[in-house]
Order: C-alpha cells, then sequence, then structure tokens
C-alpha cells in the first residue's frame, strides 16, 4: 500500500514537472514532500535531471542545415509550380460523377434485397441511397469543381 502511495505522488510529481509548474502549488503533494523523504528525494533527482537536460545542447554543421533548408524549398517550389492542368480537373470530375451514378443505379437495383435484409421498406432504404450515398458522393464532385476556381482565386489575391 505504501508502494502504490509513493507511486501515485511519484506521477504527480512527474505531471507537475512535465506542466512547468511548480510543485509548491499542489498543496497535497506538498504535504506528502514534508513527511516522505523518498518522494521528496525523487523530486530532488527529477529536478536535477531536468535542469541537465534542459542544458544539454550540440552544433549543427551550418553546411548540412543549409543543404537540408535548400532542398525543402527546392521541393516545395517544384510542387507549387505543378498545378493540375483543366483536363486533368475535368477528368477527375466526369469519373467522380459516373462512379456516383454507377454506384446509384447498382444500389437501386438491389433496393428491394437491401430492404428484405434489413427488414424495412423500400422507400426507407431509397432515403438512406438518397442521404448516405448520393449527397456524400456528390460533395467530392462539387470540391473537384470548385478547386481550381480558388486556387485562381488566391493567385489573384497574392
Amino acid at each position: 500500500m505504501q508502494s502504490d502511495n509513493h507511486k501515485l505522488f511519484q506521477q504527480m510529481i512527474d505531471e507537475t514537472l512535465a506542466s512547468g509548474a511548480p510543485v509548491q502549488e499542489d498543496r497535497a503533494l506538498r504535504e506528502h514532500l514534508q513527511s516522505c523523504a523518498v518522494c521528496e528525494e525523487y523530486l530532488n533527482s527529477s529536478t536535477r535531471a531536468i535542469a541537465t537536460l534542459a542544458g544539454f545542447s550540440f552544433e549543427v554543421n551550418p553546411l548540412l542545415h543549409a543543404k537540408v533548408s535548400a532542398s525543402l524549398s527546392q521541393r516545395a517550389q517544384q510542387l507549387g509550380a505543378t498545378p493540375l492542368s483543366r483536363r486533368r480537373w475535368a477528368f477527375a470530375c466526369i469519373g467522380a460523377f459516373v462512379l456516383t451514378v454507377a454506384g446509384t443505379l447498382l444500389d437501386l437495383q438491389f433496393r428491394s434485397l437491401i430492404a428484405a435484409f434489413f427488414n424495412v421498406t423500400d422507400v426507407h432504404v431509397q432515403q438512406g441511397l438518397l442521404h448516405f450515398w448520393i449527397v456524400s458522393s456528390l460533395s467530392p464532385v462539387l470540391l473537384f469543381l470548385l478547386l481550381p476556381l480558388l486556387s485562381r482565386q488566391k493567385e489573384r489575391a497574392l
């Protein structure tokens, strides 16, 4: 039982030190530390370890840092310089629309089977298809249509 009590207070110490708040703010922890040498030693060693780690630093090769920064900048420029053409956007929109229509027609063919399986009426299946299939499938189609317009507006604003 005493070991569990120490573990609980040591966890409180860890959480307090991780948050950066002073240990003195927690009344129960402060009172326990006054009466428990084990937990007080744990607090002192944890504080020393954090102070040691905070003072640890090392030099980075400036040439390596410059190479990494240049590589990241170059890749970002490459990605920004290759926008999708209108033709690719059109194919994406048409493909999404065709898949939506084909999936809807396929589901409607099996509407009575689905209704019998879930023990609902055909009307409920049709409403479910409308809400969960068609609306959610048309949303990406509309997004594909709007993205080129939004990117052009962003370019004009810059």
